[in-house]
């Protein structure tokens, strides 16, 4: 077989999640020749590379190739170790992932964090395609970002660049100070608002019931005052959030990602609200739903690989 030749039309991806662990096969195209999810085994990390390892060797097998692998993972590689840093799978973290997989993959390997990924997606095929500068934010379970710059993913030199969760709610007023307490230390983060645990949180404390995220937006829908205030200050909060990032970046687009991308009140009623913190007369940057749904972080990873043969 002519391995180079096959190595040139298509490439893998690979979603390691917390719980799941997806791969997708692109074509030259873009188009999806395969795609599989798994469980991941948690907490065992030799299980894990095990797991990749299998996945990528089943694929090829069945698409008789040889493609580039990309991974999309929870934290960053860091820049001084080269090891996994801040994931909340734990046990990858201080693991030379990259090395041990292009060990048994006997090939090169590309991570990138998995906010980074859905960033590269939706820029690159996506709800963003052909934008100059994209902002890709996950609101689901956690709250995280990627900026993609004239279809070139930006990591920073710290490998933290689109750490957007992890930054305060701005404008805050005297009742949100000193805000909810973050698991990285500090309070007042705008995960603790805007991810869907945040939500239920924030519902919780206002009003003592306890229901998810999913639960609050049908309640609100189905005209629970309540729910519907909370969701009044979920958005008022996006909206300073990413008003924040406009006035700092200025992109052309903003795709959300995650479970509470869904909402589709959001693409309607936060552009009309950040307005009042944008440091402009005129906002032209657009919010949009994702094209690839959740998909887009493992199309993301395949996509790593831009400059494949």
């Amino acid at each position: 077989m002519n391995t180079s030749k096959h190595h040139s039309r298509f490439r893998i991806g690979i979603d390691l999640g917390g719980t799941k662990t997806e791969i997708i096969v692109l074509d030259a195209q873009g188009r999806t020749c395969l795609q599989r999810r798994v469980a991941t085994p948690r907490n065992d990390y030799h299980a894990t590379l095990d797991c990749i390892h299998r996945l990528v060797r089943e694929a090829e097998a069945q698409l008789h190739c040889r493609a580039s692998v990309g991974i999309g993972t929870p934290g960053a590689l860091s820049r001084q170790t080269g090891r996994i840093k801040n994931a909340n799978s734990t046990w990858l973290n201080d693991r030379p992932l990259r090395e041990d997989l292009e060990d048994r993959l006997q090939r090169p390997v590309r991570l990138a964090n998995d906010a980074n990924c859905f960033a590269l997606s939706e820029a690159t095929d996506g709800a963003a395609a052909g934008a100059s500068l994209v902002f890709g934010v996950i609101i689901g379970t956690g709250t995280g970002a990627g900026i993609v710059a004239n279809g070139r993913l930006l990591t920073g030199v710290n490998a933290i660049a689109g750490e957007w969760g992890h930054n305060p709610l701005p404008w805050p007023d005297a009742h949100e100070l000193p805000g909810p307490a973050c698991y990285c230390g500090r309070h007042g983060c705008l995960e603790t608002y805007l991810s869907g645990p945040g939500l239920a949180a924030e519902h919780r404390a206002v009003t003592g019931d306890s229901l998810d995220s999913r639960q609050i937006v049908a309640a609100a829908a189905a005209g629970d005052v309540a729910c519907e205030q909370t969701l009044q200050r979920y958005e008022h909060r996006l909206a300073r959030g990413l008003a924040h990032v406009i006035n700092i970046l200025d992109p052309e687009v903003i795709v959300l990602g995650g479970g509470l991308s869904q909402v589709s009140r959001w693409y309607h009623n936060v552009p009309r609200l950040w307005q009042d913190y944008i440091f402009s007369d005129r906002v032209d940057t657009h919010l949009v739903p994702p094209r690839h749904g959740d998909a887009s972080g493992v199309r993301g990873a395949a996509w790593l690989w831009d400059d494949a043969p």
